[in-house]
């Protein structure tokens, strides 16, 4: 299989940038002009925005050439796999890929528990607003350490992040942006990661080129611009997760033949969907889904997915090989996803293997 998630030049290592500025261990190479940067400028603020859902060739469909975050962009880098919140995201804040920290997709099998977990949730899939206690007692497992906590803990530098959720919520983007700034003229080195949920939530109801969206990722761009401008002894990256594609919708049970050799729901993402088949059925089951969705999805097995790294090279965790079940069906040329009982059904996705999804922009002002 062709791994197109470059694991040498990915949002993991963008993270080990972050983590060897701040005098912390990696698992994985730094990306080495970003090393540069800021081993040169030596800045007192790193501040890193992550736009949920802005791919680069979108934000080159939205923007014009001349706009401040296309006129910043050094260039696209891929995200890991699957190009989804859950994984990329935690790459982000750990330095790790998902094969190492485990959050391998927005509903993952936790073979201790037997139950498949809306991971973000704390909940079984479909069951949004029960949380499954069984999780809770293994969810350790999965890597909770970030490099926020390193810094805090190990260095004697301080680290932030800031979430639209959570104890410590920011309200609204003018919030978030403006504790940024009361953070940067604040004395000592210190790292600022901030997460949006924009413009991907809004891409899953309109789709990535909706006017809607269109006007959020242009307002991104504008108010980053201003707050760019009041900003000193700062390094500023904005990256995204993912990016995102319009959708048609397969529904697994117009296809008894294949849900019939299903051992247990199928997991991970929509657009990168992974099936644990009944004993006997794994030869029936490839031949009888490449029959019907061959053209749409590549199917891989257990075997290819380990031996090619597609989650990335490092320790494994032990969640991973269960989770990843026997197979896993990647949307690489088509818009087509996988629904099965508990998923949502949603205008656009991500985690295929499209240019929309894979390519992320690095978006670097130097304002040192």
């Amino acid at each position: 299989m062709l791994v197109k998630n470059n694991y040498n030049e990915c949002l993991t290592n963008l993270a080990c940038s972050i983590q060897k500025y701040f005098g912390l261990s990696t698992k994985h190479n730094s990306i080495e002009y970003i090393d540069k940067l800021l081993s040169e400028k030596q800045p007192k603020n790193v501040v890193l925005m992550l736009f949920d859902g802005m791919g680069s060739q979108i934000l080159d469909r939205t923007l014009d050439e001349n706009s401040f975050f296309r006129k910043n962009k050094i260039k696209e880098i891929t995200t890991v796999f699957p190009a989804t919140t859950t994984a990329a995201t935690t790459s982000i804040r750990t330095g790790l890929n998902p094969i190492e920290h485990g959050w391998l997709g927005w509903n993952m099998y936790i073979a201790p528990i037997d139950e498949t977990i809306t991971l973000f949730l704390n909940s079984e899939k479909g069951k949004q607003e029960v949380i499954s206690n069984n999780f809770l007692k293994v969810k350790e497992k999965l890597v909770q350490k970030t490099i926020i906590d390193e810094i805090n803990e190990n260095t004697k530098y301080k680290a932030i992040e800031l979430f639209p959720f959570g104890e410590n919520k920011y309200n609204n983007l003018d919030e978030m942006l403006e504790i940024i700034k009361t953070e940067c003229d604040k004395e000592g080195k210190k790292y600022i990661y901030a997460y949006d949920t924009e413009p991907d939530h809004s891409m899953h109801d309109f789709g990535p080129d909706d006017t809607k969206v269109k006007e959020l990722i242009q307002i991104r761009n504008d108010k980053v611009e201003q707050l760019c401008k009041k900003l000193n002894d700062t390094i500023i990256i904005i990256i995204a997760d993912h990016g995102h594609k319009e959708v048609e919708h397969i529904y697994l049970k117009d296809y008894p033949k294949i849900t019939e050799m299903l051992e247990r729901t199928t997991s991970l993402e929509q657009r990168a969907v992974s099936f644990k088949i009944k004993k006997d059925y794994k030869e029936q089951f490839a031949q009888e889904f490449n029959e019907n969705f061959g053209k749409e999805f590549k199917l891989y097995s257990k075997l290819e997915i380990i031996e090619n790294h597609l989650f990335g090279d490092g320790q494994e965790n032990e969640l991973f090989r269960e989770a990843i079940g026997d197979f896993i069906a990647i949307a690489e040329n088509s818009n087509k996803c996988i629904i099965t009982e508990g998923d949502e059904v949603l205008r656009s996705q991500h985690a295929g293997y499209s240019d929309d999804e894979i390519y992320v922009p690095l978006i670097i002002i130097d304002k040192c």
